[in-house]
Parts: structure tokens; C-alpha cells; sequence
């Protein structure tokens, strides 16, 4: 069966790699993909927005299925697209992933079915916004509504960062129509955790727990990125929590989308905090596969994904065999100098091709090759280096020495990655 996967960073480049792995997968093709992606599967230049240009592509090659990585077109309504013209695709509908295209639709679910989420606010007004700020302590949390490329969240430790969040999104209009409606949350302290799980109607097939860095430098500071790092599994943190919020949070979600009449069908992504009270409490909704817990959940898979996509398109993903590695693997994040701000491109990139010859495992995500076929930076985060091992200790040392190896001018990443996990 040939595969389109649409999307062009680490994520979908660990899709491809999973799914090159499936006995059943004939040729694959990437859109627009990236030249490291290019390694393993054909690259169509059509970008992610242009469903009609992908929809004809995917009829004149006859794939047998889309799976869509990105959450820009999905909260567009490429699923819908691709279902009008009668190809099988991997991914929820518009009217499902508004649950990550709207943070206000996304907590006010949670409200009315008295799922576990921090207190919130929203509002349209900034001065009502303002005013209501004025009314709370901090820490506090500054939201816009819309997709931001994961930018759009502001943790604010004073009320002056929190007053220049909240112009910034509403009157200043950074992140554009995103910002129309803010919402204000309860600062939630505690361990974060993202739980991923392939989700049809009201079955929830959940994947190997993950923990992402999001700020750009150690010790949890700075700006917020994409993602800077992560780590599965999670040995500092009980099964009966991740049991209890698969039970109290992700299930009773993907219900009550199925009561809304938005039968959610592809990756539900859950960021969980545990406060210190050791229960879970949701973060956020995305509705695609994370990035780049991805690059660390998908090495752990001992399944076919292929197969499990199948089974949620078909409806018969209860009966799916998924199976799990019990290997730690740990994921470190090269980004280019200046990111998550402006930073360069066209950079040279050394060492990248020894350390993949070398069983290291590289995912790609803003790179390019120059006319004389050189790897060059083309992108905020350039790359995720993945390590493999026993244990978290033994991954972790194994991510953080093929990322030594690898080097461009500027290179940036944090040397704390699942230090947390070092239990």
C-alpha cells in the first residue's frame, strides 16, 4: 500500500520511519517533507494548506492512505477533503480537531463534563481581560484561543509579564486571529506529562507516557518553544497516575466529543500536569501526534503502525494489536542560535552523516542540502537526536553523545533533558 504523509518536520519524519518499517507499505510519499525525510520516502513540493493539489496528488498515485502530521490544515479541514473525494486519511475531521483549535471550546468541554482542568476565564475584551487580570494573583496563565505553533502560552511570574502577554496577543495581535479571545487559567504546578493515544469514537488505545521541555533553556527557563527534549517512559511517575488520567480525563474526552456530535478519529494528544497533590489535571488538547514526543513514543512501538492507522479508519481499532518496547528512549533537540526568536539558515551542519551511519538515530527537522549536496540549518529546530537504551540513564547518554557530534554554527540545545527521570 502506498502512503502520503503530509507535513514536513521530526514528527513526520518519525511517522515515515515507523511506517517504512511495516511489511505492508508499498512506496511512501511526503509533503513538502524535508530533505532528511527525502532519505526515505519520495517528497512532493505541495505544501500542507493546498488540499486540492494533495487530494489530486493522492488520487494520480493511488495511495491507500493519508495520514496528515501537522495541525494547521487538520484544524482547516484537510480530513474533510480527502473524505470527499473517498481517500482513506489518518486524522479527525474539522468539527473534531477544534479541540485543539480552540482553547476556549477545549475548556469549556472539560467544564461541562466536570473533566479535571485548571480554573479559567475567557474573554473577547482586552480591558475586560485587564481588569480581570488585575483581580488574580500570580503565577498566571495567558492563552490565545487559536493554533500559534505552540507560542501562544504565556506562564507569567509577575503582573508585568502577564500585562505585556496579554497586549501582545489581543492588541498587538502576534500570534493574528488567534489572539481574538484569550483565555486566563489557574497556574498549575506540578510534573507535566503527555499522553498520546490512537482514538476512534469512544475507544482510546493509549501510547507509552512522554515528557516534553518546552522552555529553550536548562532548568526549565526562558521562552516557550516547540519543544526542546523529551523522554519515555516516565519511571518517576506512578502507573496508577498515567492509569487514572487515561481513565478520568482521556477517555471520558473522547465521549463526550462523540455527545458534541465531533466523533474524534486519529491521535489524541493530552498535556497533563500532576499537581503535587499527585492527580492529574489537563493542560492542553492537540489533535495530531506531538512534537517531538513523537520521536521518542514511536522507536518504542513494537506494533505496526501501519496496521493501527488502519484499524482506527476501518472502526476496528479496539481490536488492534499494540504492543510496547520496554526501552527508554530520550530525545535532544538541536535547534539553531536565536530560536525561539529569528536565527539564521543556510548554515553547514557536520557530522550528521557519521553519527546516522553509526546506529544513531536522527530525526530531521529543519534541514535543507546546498547545490553541492551538504547538509544545511533550514529551520528554528533542526534536528532530534534520539537515543536508545535500557534505561533512561543509558538513552539519555547515548542522545546527548551523538548530539556532541554534531555540530553548526550557532547550535543550541538544553543539557537537562530527562534529567528529571534519573531515578
Amino acid at each position: 500500500m502506498d502512503i502520503l504523509v503530509i507535513g514536513g518536520g521530526g514528527r513526520e519524519h518519525a511517522i515515515c520511519w515507523a511506517l517504512a518499517k511495516s511489511p505492508k507499505a508499498g512506496k511512501i510519499y511526503c509533503a513538502p517533507g524535508n530533505a532528511g525525510i527525502g532519505e526515505i520516502a519520495e517528497l512532493a513540493a505541495i505544501q500542507v494548506h493546498e488540499f486540492d493539489r494533495l487530494t489530486e496528488f493522492a488520487k494520480e498515485k493511488n495511495v491507500g492512505l493519508v495520514v496528515v502530521g501537522p495541525d494547521d490544515p487538520l484544524v482547516e479541514g484537510i480530513v474533510d477533503a480527502f473524505e470527499a473525494k473517498n481517500i482513506p486519511v489518518f486524522g479527525p475531521r474539522q468539527n473534531a480537531a477544534l479541540i485543539e483549535g480552540s482553547k476556549t471550546f477545549m475548556k469549556d468541554l472539560l467544564k461541562k463534563n466536570n473533566i479535571p482542568t485548571a480554573a479559567y476565564e475567557k474573554f473577547t475584551d482586552y480591558e475586560s481581560a485587564l481588569a480581570y487580570l488585575h483581580t488574580r494573583s500570580v503565577p498566571i496563565v495567558i492563552k490565545a484561543d487559536g493554533l500559534a505553533a505552540g507560542k501562544g502560552v504565556t506562564v507569567a511570574f509577575t503582573l508585568e509579564e502577564a500585562e505585556s502577554a496579554l497586549k501582545q496577543i489581543m492588541v498587538d495581535k502576534v500570534f493574528g486571529e488567534s489572539g481574538s479571545q484569550v483565555v486566563i487559567e489557574e497556574f498549575l504546578a506540578g510534573q507535566e506529562m503527555s499522553i498520546l493515544s490512537f482514538v476512534d469514537g469512544e475507544t482510546v488505545r493509549p501510547m507509552a507516557a512522554a515528557q516534553d521541555h518546552k522552555q529553550v533553556y536548562d532548568g526549565d527557563l526562558g521562552p516557550n518553544t516547540g519543544g526542546m527534549g523529551t523522554y519515555s517512559p516516565l519511571p518517576h511517575i506512578a502507573d496508577s497516575i498515567i492509569e487514572e488520567a487515561v481513565e478520568t480525563i482521556i477517555k471520558p474526552t473522547a465521549k463526550a466529543m462523540v455527545q458534541e456530535g465531533r466523533p474524534f478519529r486519529g491521535v489524541l494528544f493530552a498535556g497533563l500536569m500532576i499537581t503535587p497533590d499527585g492527580r492529574p489535571k489537563t493542560i492542553e488538547f492537540n489533535a495530531r501526534f506531538g512534537d517531538p514526543e513523537t520521536q521518542v513514543v514511536l522507536p518504542r512501538l513494537k506494533s505496526d503502525l501501519l496496521e493501527i492507522f488502519l484499524a482506527a479508519v476501518n472502526g476496528t481499532l479496539a481490536e488492534a494489536e499494540i504492543e510496547w518496547s520496554d526501552e527508554a528512549a530520550v530525545c535532544v533537540i538541536l535547534a539553531s542560535g536565536g530560536y525561539p526568536a529569528s536565527y539564521p539558515k543556510g548554515l553547514p551542519i557536520h557530522g550528521l552523516d557519521e553519527t546516522a551511519a553509526d546506529a544513531g538515530l536522527v530525526f530531521h527537522a529543519g534541514t535543507a542540502k546546498n547545490a553541492a549536496g551538504e547538509w544545511i540549518t533550514n529551520g528554528g529546530r533542526v534536528l532530534g537526536v534520539v537515543g536508545l537504551g535500557r534505561d533512561i540513564a543509558e538513552a539519555r547518554s547515548r542522545a546527548y553523545a551523538s548530539a556532541e557530534r554534531i555540530v553548526f554554527e550557532g547550535k543550541h540545545n538544553r543539557t537537562d533533558i530527562a534529567a528529571k527521570a534519573l531515578v
